[in-house]
């Protein structure tokens, strides 16, 4: 998310950096040029304006053009406005409410509300250990209630059952008193959207807010409408009454400039972001990790909290205790495979890694991505057993066999086993001389030119 802008705020940096000395006009020009940056990411004109404002108040001053380091007491004002922008803090759900208490989702048709009312329910489900039910008020869009109930079935949670022909204020009463017979937590109304902001929309929404009274009142809103979120938030804020957001789609767009203009906009906090379309692409939003992708400097919080959700702790266990023993096969890889999809897409985690993210474009540009995984995974079951248990036994006709079976070319199939060899041979190291012997130069290779590992560890990304 927010290539482009990340981008150009890089190689603004960049050049500010580079200088010993700024001066008044180094700082104007660089600022002029951080003002078209995010007017071009389709961040609203009066909070690029009051951005540009706060930054240069705070950077032409003593305290900076003084300083032993003046580019980098620009990029930390720059970051410390930024998250103003972007919030502060982070807001958590208010669950402070006597059970069942309920939570509205409005918005647009198509900006992602029926998804993110179940992505929410298997959230508060998972984390919070609460009994959710759904409720599709949506009565207008063919099989719109129906899409509720099956991704209810998903999450494994509860939908209210349909009666054809209730009106949505009818809907709401019967999911309220649902939920108190059967003991729920939370109800979800997920309320019905058009594809413009009308006044049946908007007085059918007030009605169901009256009925509900619900704790929390969420605007769903699509990253990709850029400047239209904005009226969006500013129409549902004035006629409704908002209490948070959640922006979708946050990967889709590589401007997605909308999140840094909600929350000025409508004047409430966002609360989550959509960041694809399974229903584990869902992250609570917090301000200070969002800058720092914005600016480049990765997210490792985020990174480790999604290894901690995602990851097998069973399955990781095994694999370490293998590794120490200098033991991995190819079933082993398989499973390592598995466990990098489930914490995201690739671009993802590499943007989230602090030093990597800007070699993001490099890295997918030379291969390295989602399909290369997923092909690697078709290789490796393209395998049998025997062969994934002992490699060595894969010669030339075993090879256009497994490529066959996989859809891929001979070369693939060495490519992966050659990868295989190198994290085996690491293995092998590590089970014979411990951490020390992974510091070899020789089993790091493949990295985009000019990209080093952390700590200085030069060499080639291992895929």
């Amino acid at each position: 998310m927010f290539e482009a802008l990340s981008d150009k705020l890089a190689a603004v940096f960049n050049k500010i950096t580079s200088r010993g000395v700024l001066t008044e006009d180094d700082i104007n020009s660089a600022l002029r040029e951080i003002r078209v940056a995010l007017l071009e990411a389709d961040v609203a004109l009066p909070v690029v304006k009051e951005f540009i404002n706060q930054v240069r108040e705070q950077a032409i001053g003593e305290k900076v053009v003084r300083s032993v380091q003046p580019g980098q007491m620009v990029i930390k004002i720059v970051h410390d406005e930024l998250v103003k922008v972007l919030g502060t803090e982070a807001v958590p759900l208010n669950l402070n409410a006597p059970a069942p208490l309920s939570i509205l989702m409005v918005g647009l048709q198509g900006s992602g509300k029926t998804t993110s009312a179940a992505k929410i329910a298997k959230r508060l489900a998972e984390k919070n250990h609460k009994k959710v039910l759904l409720a599709s008020l949506d009565i207008y869009r063919p099989a719109a209630q129906e899409q509720l109930s099956q991704l209810a079935a998903q999450i494994k949670g509860h939908a209210l059952p349909v009666i054809n022909g209730e009106k949505p204020a009818a809907i709401t009463r019967r999911a309220l008193d649902y939920a108190k017979k059967g003991g729920f937590d939370i109800v979800i109304l997920d309320s019905a959207g058009r594809l413009h902001i009308d006044q049946q929309l908007m007085e059918e929404v007030v009605e169901v807010k009256k009925i509900a009274a619900p704790a929390e009142v969420l605007l769903v809103a699509d990253a990709l409408s850029g400047q239209d979120a904005c009226t969006v938030a500013r129409a549902f804020s004035e006629q409704v009454g908002v209490t948070g957001l959640v922006l979708t789609r946050i990967d889709g767009s590589s401007r997605a400039g909308a999140a840094l203009s909600m929350k000025m906009v409508a004047g409430v906090p966002i609360k989550f972001l959509g960041t694809g379309e399974k229903l584990d692409e869902f992250e609570e939003y917090h301000p200070d990790r969002l800058a720092g992708r914005i600016l480049g400097q990765g997210d490792v919080v985020s990174l480790v909290e999604k290894a901690i959700e995602n990851v097998d702790r069973e399955e990781t266990e095994k694999l370490a205790a293998k590794m120490m023993k200098g033991r991995f096969d190819l079933n082993d890889m398989l499973s390592q495979l598995k466990q990098v999809q489930k914490i995201g897409s690739l671009g993802n985690i590499i943007g989230m890694i602090p030093g990597l993210s800007k070699f993001k474009s490099q890295i997918e540009a030379s291969g390295v991505g989602d399909g290369l995984i997923k092909k690697q995974e078709a290789i490796i079951l393209s395998m049998t057993k025997a062969e994934r248990r002992n490699p060595d036994v894969i010669k030339a006709s075993r090879k256009k066999r497994i490529a066959a079976g996989a859809g891929v070319e001979v070369h693939e199939v060495n490519k992966l086993l050659k990868s295989y060899e190198q994290m085996a041979s690491m293995m092998k190291k590590m089970g014979k001389g411990g951490m020390k012997n992974m510091m070899n130069p020789s089993l790091l290779k493949n990295l985009p030119k000019g990209m080093n590992l952390p700590g200085g560890m030069g060499g080639r990304f291992p895929f």
